[in-house]
């Protein structure tokens, strides 16, 4: 099994929060990746934030043992199926959580996000249940 990473619990390993840097070492041996907006969503809090340099060094580190998974038209077609049934049914979520969504099912990987209110509105998503 894989894990796509969501950019909240990305954004809280990369501060150092043991949780979850705890989470992601026992999740590692059984593959994990990013989305490339997450990895847009790391570098915009990496770029604004009080030390571009360090968190730049850290997230670097941190891209060495994750994969960065990209937009393709397969995932941009799973994007608009998913989009056009939460828009149907009044319950849209933001795009850049439904390309990460779209990414995860593409895959088929585990997504492990903390962000359960939007992500549970998609069917057939695996989401990562913390204990």
């Amino acid at each position: 099994m894989s894990y796509l990473v969501d950019t909240d619990v990305v954004a809280n390993a990369l501060k150092g929060r043991p949780e979850e840097v705890t989470l992601l070492t026992n999740l590692s041996s059984q593959g994990l990746a990013i989305s490339l907006i997450t990895y847009g969503e790391i570098y915009d809090g990496i770029y604004y934030g009080r030390d571009p340099q360090a968190n730049e060094r850290i997230f670097q580190q941190f891209l060495r043992w994750v994969d960065v998974l990209p937009l393709n038209r397969t995932v941009m077609r799973q994007f608009a199926r998913i989009r056009g049934h939460l828009r149907r049914s009044g319950q849209i979520i933001p795009d850049p959580d439904l390309l990460i969504a779209a990414i995860a099912l593409y895959r088929n990987f585990t997504l492990v996000t903390h962000n359960t209110r939007h992500f549970s509105r998609i069917p057939d998503l695996k989401l990562y249940q913390f204990s």
